[in-house]
């Protein structure tokens, strides 16, 4: 399958699936959880982080962008992409870590 027709098939199930977690419905304590786990050894996370590496964005600092969309971060950590590691990450998962973030704002 192309690319680019991937993406749009992973957008509409973000958007669109019966199991999605929507940025209103997603919980992001959960969120907060699994960014700890798996975001924390790159980005800062959460406030008192001491480490993490200078050429990557805190996640406050992604809320803060002014082009910031949950739903659009969700979708991105969905989709395999060089610059991170590749984490097998649900839907339920990725909307509740872009409601973490949207919650730093």
């Amino acid at each position: 399958m192309p690319r680019h027709v991937r993406r749009i098939c992973l957008l509409l199930g973000v958007f669109c699936g019966p199991a999605t977690s929507s940025a209103l419905a997603a919980d992001a304590d959960h969120g907060a959880d699994l960014a700890k786990r798996w975001c924390a050894s790159c980005h800062v996370v959460a406030n008192g982080q001491t480490r993490a590496s200078a050429d990557v964005p805190s996640f406050a600092s992604v809320a803060r962008r002014p082009d910031f969309s949950p739903e659009r971060l969700a979708f991105f950590l969905l989709d395999p992409h060089p610059k991170m590691p590749n984490f097998p990450l649900s839907r339920t998962e990725a909307g509740d870590i872009a409601a973490y973030i949207a919650s730093l704002r």
